[in-house]
């Protein structure tokens, strides 16, 4: 099972020192997440500069928020930053559930799903090549990055087999348990071959107290709720026996979102999974 890292949004001039160690490192992915209306970075923009300054690691949105974008120039910048880092990008894609994101840019909280869908069926001919409609061409490049969907419910873990190549899972082991179920029906129903590609999230915070007491800060800001920061992994015991439970769900990779900004988290994960 490969390990990848989630990156704090804290401190976004840090993420550069976070992405040239992990990429020295034995960690396979980086991952970004999404929101409108919260002091993050955007994760496109930011996944291009960091692809910029690494060489073998992936990039990955986890997730990006589809529906408040565009689909024709979310088409475009996916495409272009797959072909720019050398198909090392994958496009982890979900709904939002935020009010006030929706409001920011305008879109329908109530019609998200059916949005994103629309949105698929476009993106996908755009990444194939086809014109946009009777009143436009095509719009390059032509490359179709890695999808990954994330999501809680059944209507959305089935996009996995409609539209993607495998599913992205947060929350507890036990709800990945049951959604990784989803995503391998998903696959079958829609007659796809072989097996999705399955990803569970860790929230993780290892090293001194002060290191955890600020992630879980981060992380109560980010959600509003203490109660996901009560949930985090934050020792080494508790690490290594979430991640063999996560690979015995089968999963391909594991991420681990760290919510302290604290570099020396890269270098105290990587030491553990070494």
């Amino acid at each position: 099972m490969k390990i990848g890292l989630g990156l704090p949004i804290a401190n976004p001039t840090a993420l550069l020192t976070w992405a040239r160690l992990a990429d020295d490192g034995p960690f396979s992915t980086l991952g970004l997440l999404d929101r409108l209306v919260y002091d993050n970075p955007e994760p496109l923009v930011t996944l291009a500069t960091l692809a910029g300054a690494t060489r073998r690691v992936r990039l990955q949105t986890e997730v990006l928020l589809a529906p408040l974008r565009q689909a024709p120039l979310l088409a475009k910048q996916a495409a272009t930053l797959a072909q720019l880092s050398g198909n090392r990008f994958t496009l982890g894609i979900g709904v939002g559930g935020r009010e006030d994101d929706h409001a920011a840019a305008g879109t329908e909280l109530q019609r998200r799903g059916q949005v994103l869908d629309e949105q698929l069926e476009l993106v996908h001919r755009l990444w194939s090549g086809e014109p946009h409609g009777d009143s436009a061409g095509p719009i390059g490049p032509a490359v179709r990055p890695e999808v990954l969907f994330g999501g809680f419910r059944p209507k959305a873990v089935d996009r996995v087999g409609r539209w993607g190549d495998g599913f992205l899972a947060a929350g507890p082991l036990e709800y990945m348990e049951t959604t990784f179920a989803l995503a391998r029906m998903s696959w079958q129903a829609h007659g796809r071959p072989g097996e999705p590609r399955l990803v569970g999230q860790l929230n993780t915070a290892i090293g001194p107290e002060e290191v955890a007491g600020e992630a879980r800060t981060e992380m109560t800001r980010y959600y509003g709720d203490e109660n996901f920061a009560n949930a985090m992994v934050t020792t080494p015991a508790t690490l290594r026996a979430q991640l063999s439970h996560l690979e015995s769900l089968g999963a391909d990779e594991a991420v681990l979102y760290c919510w302290s900004p604290n570099p020396d988290q890269v270098n105290h994960l990587a030491d553990l999974i070494s």
